[in-house]
């Protein structure tokens, strides 16, 4: 019995002393330290990191990058792109290496701008359209609906609003924002994290593709060269046209901080024109670096169209190239208004 009792408390004491040791905490022998006293950043400035030799190791080489690109402890942001960015430092040193991480955000180092329109014409549009995407193609206007059971595709006369193609959706899709290149139009589904692929002549649907990091689809655009699609945060991703693969993202940011609910996009003259969802406004980004140059305000449509109980947010927008107007629209809106954008 005594020695049953020895075994215990020595077994016992192995354990405590097992658990000490694991709530010991390892100090740290640097840390990273930034030449701003705050974690965010303007892309006009210069990043100076200076490694803290806290406990005087002999540092054999330190290894710096930003979001994996190799920087040095000087680095100008100027052609960074926005956002959330990760500093590692690996520094070496008595044949180990120790790995420090530092969070940053980058913002845009000008306020947004101010940009006004005039309405040059309006036209008639399906009261019943919960309008998701927009786009002209070949002077024609093509339209993506959406909500369960409501979902379409179709191609309308702008001017006189009439649907000349429509196809429907299965119920289990509801539709978000489209974009048509190479005469197939892409159209992407909200929670079902894949898009459908039709052939523009027939809307005969072709193909379909997954969705890769981005959850949902909200909007979709394409400069003619990749495709821009938002899932209703600050990304902006860019999608390879052949694999449909999301490459890399880019994050809409103003000079404060990040711009969230991105919905409808639109190429329009080298810019991203994205609608934000429950919002009045449309904010006009850089595709380089996902900085917020301008915004539109249009709340003052709204009130142009006729109210009823299905009314809903604005949202829809097409760059004609013929006329260089845009034309606005909302869900369940009658009105399709072309506008001209004035850069005050």
């Amino acid at each position: 019995m005594y020695s049953f009792k020895l075994l215990t408390f020595i077994v016992l004491n192995f354990i405590l002393i097992g658990c000490e040791n694991l709530n010991q905490v390892k100090e740290p022998n640097f840390s990273i330290k930034l030449n701003s006293e705050t974690n965010i950043i303007s892309n006009a400035d210069t990043i100076n990191i200076n490694i803290t030799n806290i406990n005087n190791i002999k540092i054999d080489s330190i290894h710096l990058t930003l979001n994996n690109t190799e920087i040095s402890k000087s680095t100008p942001l100027f052609n960074s792109t926005l956002g959330e960015k990760v500093i590692k430092a690996k520094v070496y040193h008595d044949s180990q290496i120790d790995v420090l991480i530092k969070n940053i955000i980058v913002v845009n180092k000008n306020t947004p701008k101010i940009y006004s329109y005039e309405i040059v014409n309006t036209y008639p549009h399906d009261i019943k359209s919960y309008t998701q995407g927009l786009e002209f193609y070949n002077g024609k206007l093509y339209e993506s609906t959406g909500q369960y059971g409501e979902s379409k595709l179709r191609e309308i006369d702008y001017k006189s609003g009439d649907i000349l193609k429509n196809i429907n959706l299965s119920n289990s899709y509801f539709g978000e924002g489209l974009s048509i290149l190479n005469n197939k139009i892409y159209q992407l589904t909200w929670k079902e994290e894949r898009g459908l692929v039709y052939d523009i002549n027939s809307l005969r649907q072709i193909e379909t593709f997954k969705y890769g990091q981005s959850k949902e689809g909200w909007g979709l655009c394409n400069d003619g060269n990749l495709f821009y699609k938002s899932d209703g945060t600050e990304y902006i991703w860019l999608l390879n046209p052949k694999t449909l693969y999301e490459e890399s993202y880019i994050q809409a940011y103003t000079n404060k901080g990040k711009l969230t609910n991105l919905n409808e996009l639109e190429w329009v003259e080298g810019y991203i024109y994205a609608n934000r969802y429950q919002k009045n406004g449309v904010a006009i980004i850089n595709p380089n670096n996902g900085a917020i140059e301008a915004v539109i305000d249009f709340k003052a449509l709204k009130s142009k169209v006729t109210k009823h109980d299905g009314l809903d947010v604005l949202n829809g927008m097409a760059y004609n190239q013929n006329t260089k107007t845009l034309f606005v629209t909302g869900k369940r809106w009658d009105k399709l208004f072309e506008v001209r954008i004035i850069k005050n």
